[in-house]
């Protein structure tokens, strides 16, 4: 009762990456509350190696619902099978990613249920006097940053940005309840028949799962600049991205944006060419293990938050940078 949820997502019954994100959330917010985390899994069939990954990430225990109907996340059977769950149980939060799933899903519940949400939070926390959660999230365009509660229904919901925080350390010592339930689904009448699942291919590659990005901003001057940042990204392996202000001077599209009102990631490596460091910028590259940056200004934000910044006229650095690239390549080659 009054416990944390958080909605576990699968691919073919194998658990996601954004299920250990959202576990390193709620684990906080639990702790916080001194109640349980619950992982609620629906799903054809899901290994007991990932069932006990839940587990070792930080869930106390798991609400597993296991049925062929529940392969995919279809939006009737997941949000008719977890309102039965919801008003049994009464969790306090409920919290899913701001995927495809958790976009389509959550809303829907959240009307069936009598309760609200909010959308593609970057931060969560609790309010000290009250205990109620404090959901903030980019609002008008990204320009400022909202806090909402919601005091008068439970649970209270929300969807949280992937990559917007790291997951926490496996622990193959912490011990967890499963609880397999058995639901009866076929009296659910959907509307929707999966027919497959397959792949987006996208030639410059989505820049959210890719361990380097390179990002290009207003201060590459004109678009036909641009292609020195798509040359750097070939040489080094990387995904291009892009800050706001290039993407609305149409040097790239909106895919490749990141920060608050585009694309949250969390990259190994992160390059920001020509971009000053606006706070919504930041904000979308928080969790990179690695900045480095280019700027002619050593006072701009993004500077002040690099592991390493190179200052000077960012055409002359990229030559070099490619130049030395390409040979290093040769090199390699040759041996």
């Amino acid at each position: 009762m009054n416990d944390v949820w958080i909605l576990a997502e699968h691919t073919n019954g194998v658990i996601k990456e954004v299920t250990y994100e959202l576990l390193s959330w709620g684990r906080s917010l639990a702790d916080e509350l001194g109640k349980s985390l619950v992982s609620v899994l629906l799903s054809s069939h899901t290994s007991d190696e990932d069932l006990t990954s839940l587990i070792a990430m930080g869930s106390d225990s798991i609400l597993y619902v296991e049925d062929d109907s529940l392969r995919y996340a279809d939006c009737i059977r997941y949000s008719t099978v977890l309102k039965d769950l919801v008003e049994k149980e009464k969790p306090q939060i409920f919290l899913a990613s701001a995927t495809t799933t958790g976009r389509t899903i959550m809303p829907y519940l959240a009307v069936k249920i009598g309760s609200g949400l909010t959308a593609d939070c970057t931060e969560l926390s609790i309010e000290k006097e009250s205990k109620l959660l404090l959901q903030t999230r980019p609002a008008i365009g990204g320009n400022i940053m909202a806090t909402i509660k919601s005091p008068n229904h439970t649970p209270q919901m929300a969807t949280l940005r992937p990559k917007s925080k790291k997951p926490l350390p496996r622990d193959t010592s912490r011990n967890g309840n499963i609880e397999k339930i058995d639901f009866d689904t076929t009296s659910i009448v959907s509307h929707v028949e999966v027919l497959g699942i397959e792949e987006l291919v996208d030639d410059q590659g989505a820049i959210e799962e890719a361990a380097i990005v390179v990002s290009g901003g207003k201060g590459l001057k004109k678009k036909d600049n641009f292609v020195l940042i798509h040359q750097l990204a070939h040489l080094l392996g990387a995904k291009v991205g892009a800050s706001r202000e290039a993407v609305d001077r149409g040097w790239i599209g909106y895919s490749h944006q990141v920060g608050l009102s585009g694309k949250t990631i969390s990259p190994e490596l992160y390059m920001a060419i020509g971009i000053s460091g606006a706070v919504q910028h930041l904000a979308g590259i928080k969790t990179a293990s690695h900045i480095v940056s280019i700027n002619s200004d050593k006072n701009e934000p993004i500077i002040q938050i690099s592991d390493f910044a190179l200052v000077g006229d960012l055409f002359v650095i990229i030559e070099e940078l490619k130049r030395q690239l390409a040979q290093r390549e040769v090199q390699d080659d040759s041996l």
